[in-house]
């Protein structure tokens, strides 16, 4: 079956929400403990389209099966060409290849937006999102021994980066 990425659009919050909520209870992707609320989630929303950071979603058969966004990384003047990335995939979604769809787009849209660094926040446990990230050029630049906890254990953060346009000056 076909997987379309675009841009997400206020209908596609809920399911967002929804894919955000599993991942919250059922995985390690995210350090969130408890559910998020579809006010946050729409909050954001509005956030990436007032601000024109990537909001994407996978969609096939006419369901989303997942999405990817970036936004800043910190607040700070300094690091405004500095984009986190995060992807989310419904559980049926998983280990298909959706996550490197959404990668691809999420990178080619960093380029667009003339992003210099995109950096991933990884669960140093999750095998498949830092081979990905491996495949995708991004490199390992800092461990985090023990930065969370979840599920009553603790967790290692790995820092990915992908420089996109390493000899371009900043605007």
């Amino acid at each position: 079956m076909s997987v379309v990425i675009r841009r997400a659009t206020r209908n596609d919050v809920p399911a967002i929400l929804a894919i955000y909520n599993d991942a919250v209870a059922t995985t390690t992707a995210t350090w969130d403990h408890g559910p998020v609320t579809l006010d946050d989630r729409l909050a954001r929303f509005d956030a990436a389209q007032a601000n024109g950071w990537a909001l994407l979603v996978a969609e096939q058969a006419g369901r989303v099966v997942g999405w990817g966004a970036w936004a800043p990384f910190r607040a700070k003047a300094g690091w405004s060409k500095t984009m986190e990335h995060s992807v989310y995939l419904a559980p049926d979604a998983r280990g298909a290849g959706m996550g490197r769809l959404i990668m691809e787009a999420l990178i080619d849209a960093a380029r667009a937006y003339g992003v210099h660094v995109l950096i991933g926040v990884l669960d140093a446990s999750n095998e498949a999102s830092v081979r990905l990230h491996e495949r995708l050029g991004f490199v390992e630049v800092a461990r985090m021994p023990q930065a969370g906890f979840k599920f009553g254990r603790w967790l290692d953060a790995t820092f990915v980066q992908m420089i996109l346009d390493a000899d371009a000056p900043p605007a």
